[in-house]
């Protein structure tokens, strides 16, 4: 349920991959974690602001309970409702990165809100920093009796008193709908499962990047709402920026770059005035510290224009029952993506403070 101080339940999408583990000490390198890209990112461009460098919260190490509830308490601070921590489940019990949140559930602290969004797909492609065509590690859905011992694992989380729920539902994200061969019967499933454990059920949403193609897709599926994540929406929209960007690519090994202040109005569409249609709000992006000169890079992505997008979203969701006026920060701390709401050397705290000014009812 929204706070009573905030205008808008916005939830910020939490990377929890600071912290070695054994998989990718083997498949890059001994104590491997993000900040391994984030440290070695160098400008690619003239004026490309490389390597960002995280200010108050340090190259943290998310073993530590310290640096998590810094976390949560900046957060909240700034009108932040909670964290939506990636959730890694390859099928057969495979999970990954699992610790911090398993940690935060088990000690109670932070006493901050939190959901799982399941980012449910194979590690494959420069999104994850691999030059080429192998997979580190498949998705699979193997079928009821995996599905049945998938919800068991996040049952704990469900029943926590700081879970964050709509309509008295646990909130739960499938970051890929369509690559779920059984969705709706996973869905299904899930629900009974919820019901028989004491929970009203879960509300579910689905994430596209294509909303008007995909919409009838995911509703389908039986999702409650839908999360729309904008970010690609400028190809189609902002054509010949679009087309000088490539160009710039192909023959100067640029990576994709466009101005932020250009691109951030298509960030939001008229779908997302519409009760179920969730926005995404975008402090930044700047994939090439994980695949350089592939990247998109969102250049001058400062915190005056994000005030201006911020705003957008505001508008799209002020009129929304306060239950449903939902928006999801892209991100907390996805540092290797430059898309991150925690402080760095250059801008501080000022991302944090558009989201303060916009979403507490009275910010000091």
């Amino acid at each position: 349920m929204m706070s009573e101080t905030n205008k808008a339940r916005v939830i910020a999408f939490y990377l929890p991959q600071f912290h070695p583990i054994p998989e990718n000490d083997e498949w890059w390198m001994k104590g491997f974690t993000e900040w391994t890209n984030v440290g070695k990112a160098r400008p690619l461009f003239p004026g490309h602001y490389q390597p960002k460098v995280p200010a108050d919260l340090g190259y943290y190490d998310l073993r530590v309970p310290e640096t998590r509830k810094a976390q949560a308490d900046m957060a909240r601070a700034y009108g932040i409702e909670g964290f939506c921590y990636w959730h890694y489940w390859f099928g057969n019990g495979k999970r990954l990165l699992e610790r911090p949140f398993n940690e935060v559930l088990a000690s109670g602290e932070p006493d901050f809100p939190f959901c799982l969004a399941w980012a449910n797909e194979s590690w494959k492609g420069f999104y994850h920093g691999i030059k080429g065509k192998e997979s580190l590690i498949t998705q699979l859905y193997p079928g009821k009796e995996d599905y049945t011992a998938h919800f068991y694992e996040v049952l704990p989380a469900f029943k926590d008193h700081r879970y964050i729920t709509v309509d008295g539902k646990p909130l739960f994200m499938v970051y890929q709908p369509f690559d779920h061969p059984e969705m709706r019967e996973f869905i299904e499933l899930w629900r009974e499962l919820a019901v028989q454990n004491g929970l009203k059920g879960i509300y579910f949403i689905g994430q596209t990047h294509h909303i008007g193609t995909e919409r009838e897709r995911v509703e389908a599926m039986g999702f409650d709402a839908i999360n729309v994540v904008r970010l690609f929406d400028f190809e189609r929209k902002a054509r010949r920026a679009y087309k000088y960007a490539k160009w710039k690519h192909k023959w100067f090994h640029y990576p994709i770059v466009m101005e932020y202040r250009k691109v951030a109005p298509f960030f939001v569409g008229n779908e997302e005035y519409e009760e179920r249609i969730i926005p995404t709000i975008f402090p930044n992006w700047d994939h090439s510290p994980r695949s350089r000169n592939r990247a998109l890079v969102l250049n001058h992505a400062e915190p005056a224009y994000f005030e201006e997008h911020m705003q957008q979203v505001m508008e799209h969701i002020g009129n929304k029952p306060s239950e449903h006026r939902l928006a999801f920060v892209k991100s907390w701390n996805e540092w290797a993506e430059g898309n991150y709401l925690e402080p760095d050397l250059r801008y501080g705290t000022q991302y944090l403070e558009v989201i303060k000014k916009n979403v507490m009812q009275n910010p000091e």
